[in-house]
């Protein structure tokens, strides 16, 4: 139903394309480009395209869930590969309307986007043929999860979720740079302390971070009593540096809710 209400509306699309007075290309990219690149689709064809590349999305997901395949799997996985291939090709073609670039330009960058990373590397395993006692086998199976990560481009909340990292991005790098400072000097401290427990660097550095995100595996943990009172101090310190990232992006997102509301 869905997809028999797509194909009348591409073709009276095209039918209005083929009788407007602007170069036919152009419009009908312009056409195509308001169906799959509307953030806010308040037309019919733009609305059914969105939800039906939802449901693909998460009907491709279906398989890995289950070790096995079948045939059901194979009809799932060409039906979801041809439409996410349409789908990489249509946003490709009309990366320069949205970019505001040349042409050619969008057509060179658009492979190296956020999205179309994502998107090729959903589709791409298919495409490859391997022994299936290949050990990448597992890898390009992998891979396939990154079709989950398509959902994002229909998510509002993720769009206003970018807004916020990239208007509060300084403070975030601060932050960042604040964090790291802080792992790379509780691991020297610690692997100066307890060089017996630490057999290597790498090791104080993975006991410092799990430290600093309050994970604690236990695997890897000081033994002297000196060593203690670092990790205790280095545990307290790490919850402050976790909270300040969580605050800035809390009161960011607040703020872009706001502003919506606003508007």
């Amino acid at each position: 139903m869905v997809i028999s209400v797509l194909v009348k509306e591409l073709i009276l699309l095209k039918k209005l394309d083929m009788t407007s007075s602007k170069p036919g290309r152009d419009m009908l990219r312009w056409r195509i480009y308001d169906v799959i690149e509307s953030s806010t689709p308040d037309t019919k064809v733009s609305w059914l395209y969105n939800k039906l590349m939802f449901i693909l999305i998460l009907v491709s997901i279906i398989p890995l869930f289950f070790k096995g395949s079948n045939s059901i799997f194979l009809v799932i996985e060409k039906i979801t590969v041809a439409a996410f291939t349409l789908d990489y090709i249509l946003r490709w073609i009309t990366y320069g309307l949205k970019s505001q670039k040349s042409t050619f330009t969008a057509l060179l960058q658009y492979p190296f986007t956020f999205f179309a990373i994502i998107d090729l590397f959903s589709i791409l395993p298919s495409f490859i043929e391997i022994s299936v006692s290949f050990k990448l086998l597992r890898l390009l199976r992998l891979s396939r999860a990154f079709r989950t990560l398509k959902l994002l481009r229909y998510s509002k909340n993720f769009e206003t979720m970018i807004a916020v990292i990239k208007k509060e991005r300084r403070p975030l790098l601060a932050v960042c740079i604040l964090a790291s400072t802080y792992v790379l000097v509780s691991a020297l401290v610690m692997f100066s302390v307890e060089p017996d427990t630490f057999n290597s660097f790498f090791d104080a550095f993975y006991w410092a971070v799990v430290t600093l995100t309050t994970v604690g595996y236990g695997d890897v943990y000081p033994q002297s009593d000196l060593g203690r009172i670092v990790s205790m101090i280095s545990s307290i310190i790490g919850i402050a540096i976790v909270a300040l990232p969580t605050g800035i992006i809390t009161a960011g997102y607040m703020g872009e809710i706001s502003k919506d509301n606003n508007n």
